[in-house]
């Protein structure tokens, strides 16, 4: 169980968080000093940035009232130890250990419950933010910089405390996974239990899936569960891998900690492009180096040194575009999009995870202004992390470009953690700029912190 930091070592965070804000130069970029990352986007080196050293921890938790107050560096793996001790986990807890809280709400996390409970910062309580004018601000669901706040990605500012809703979690996760070979149903059945709650009677907690080939969907159906029945709960840190059992399997069980960190430990199914997945690999790789930080870096290196490049080059296969993304569309126009993507772009297998405003956060379901998704409407983020082969001369990202193209074509959005190269007037419209702007401007009249599209399509 992670111990909280409690309410004086947070203070002594602020503090260093501030002195180290006052002594970055005007006109020197903002930016957090930090270990780990999880965006995917080249960005310029910086000399200094912020120290967050101080506020990577839960300060406390509240059972009784279901909350729990937590730093804005605290990294999702660190607050499901403290919480899930007490029997319960963050409202949406993303599929990476690695990810912050206040990465998760300034970038739009999301996993299996977002069809019920929306994305991570609809269970947000309130929240101090570091301000581009160097200020502490709490603010809450509401107030501009609030609501402008979710996919502003620090340019609005940094979390430095989050007070969240916290929901009940058993011991064990019962999964079912249900085969479908056509899009048109396997959106029929997502729709059904976003209307009901349920699947073939038994209620469904959580709910993602994955299509590895056009006539190969799977949904997973998860039941939260005191009872693990009569299965042993599987155990996919070892030598088996999460994504084939989808494959393998029709139902299976795992403990509730095993279920939130099912992903981590293959960063899905990328691990394979490391060898992680051979079994003679696997017997040697340690247990402790099976998690996403590992092959993130592992990933900076080959990118840092141009290690497959070089190998491409060599062998004369043609030149690799990165298609790294997350793209959420309306449910309606999934196979649309499903039967586009193998055509054009032929990446599988891809996650799917359906995601609406949620009903039961505490603010209710509503709109966000910087990433504006229509109440009402069921979503499905698409990911897919790979690349493709373009060959020489090609223009830079042509397939993002055209994935661009097509996700706003279908009145979807596309998460920024990765390259994008929206032209500004199109970023603006998508992404609500006026709004931004506006707000920038409110708690950042001296543009010490860069913009939204500075930061998402310029890289800075």
């Amino acid at each position: 169980m992670s111990t909280p930091v409690g309410w004086q070592q947070h203070r002594e965070g602020v503090a260093r968080l501030l002195t180290s804000y006052a002594a970055i130069p005007p006109g020197a970029p903002v930016r957090l000093r930090k270990k780990t990352s999880n965006l995917f986007r080249p960005r310029a080196e910086v000399e200094a940035g912020l120290d967050v050293s101080g506020l990577d921890g839960v300060i406390e938790v509240d059972p009784r009232a279901g909350v729990a107050e937590v730093q804005g560096m605290c990294t999702y793996e660190h607050l499901v130890e403290a919480t899930l001790p007490h029997g319960l986990v963050p409202y949406v807890v993303p599929q990476l250990r690695t990810i912050t809280l206040g990465g998760a709400v300034t970038g739009l996390g999301i996993e299996a419950t977002s069809f019920r409970l929306g994305l991570p910062h609809e269970s947000v309580l309130a929240m101090d933010v570091l301000t581009g004018a160097g200020e502490i601000v709490t603010t809450m669901p509401g107030d501009p910089l609030f609501d402008a706040f979710p996919n502003s990605y620090g340019s609005l500012g940094y979390a430095t405390r989050l007070r969240i809703a916290l929901e009940p979690a058993p011991a064990y996760v019962r999964l079912r996974h249900v085969r479908f070979s056509d899009a048109g149903m396997l959106e029929k059945a997502i729709a059904e239990v976003v209307e009901t709650g349920e699947w073939e009677g038994e209620q469904v907690h959580a709910m993602d899936g994955v299509a590895f080939a056009p006539g190969e969907l799977v949904l997973t159906l998860a039941h939260w569960t005191d009872d693990p029945g009569d299965q042993w709960p599987s155990d996919y840190t070892g030598g088996h891998v999460f994504y084939r059992s989808l494959q393998e399997r029709e139902s299976d069980v795992l403990t509730m900690h095993d279920y939130l960190w099912r992903w981590d430990t293959d960063w899905f199914w990328c691990s394979k492009a490391f060898g992680a997945q051979h079994p003679l690999v696997r017997a040697v790789w340690p247990r402790r180096w099976r998690r996403s930080d590992v092959y993130h870096r592992l990933l900076g290196l080959d990118q840092r040194f141009g290690i497959s490049r070089r190998l491409d080059e060599r062998a004369g296969r043609p030149a690799a575009e990165r298609v790294v993304q997350d793209v959420e569309v309306p449910l309606d126009r999934l196979g649309e999009f499903l039967a586009w993507f193998d055509a054009e772009v032929g990446m599988r297998p891809v996650w799917l995870c359906p995601l609406r405003l949620s009903r039961e956060a505490p603010a209710g379901a509503r709109p966000w202004s910087s990433y504006p998704l229509e109440a009402g409407t069921t979503y499905v983020n698409v990911g897919f992390w790979g690349t493709v082969r373009v060959g020489e001369g090609a223009d830079e990202g042509p397939t993002n470009r055209a994935i661009e193209a097509k996700v706003s074509e279908l009145g979807g959005h596309k998460s920024l953690y990765s390259e994008a190269f929206y032209a500004p007037s199109e970023f603006n419209r998508l992404y609500n700029g006026d709004n931004l702007a506006a707000v920038k401007q409110q708690y950042d009249p001296g543009g010490r912190l860069t913009s939204l599209y500075d930061k998402a399509v310029h890289r800075r």
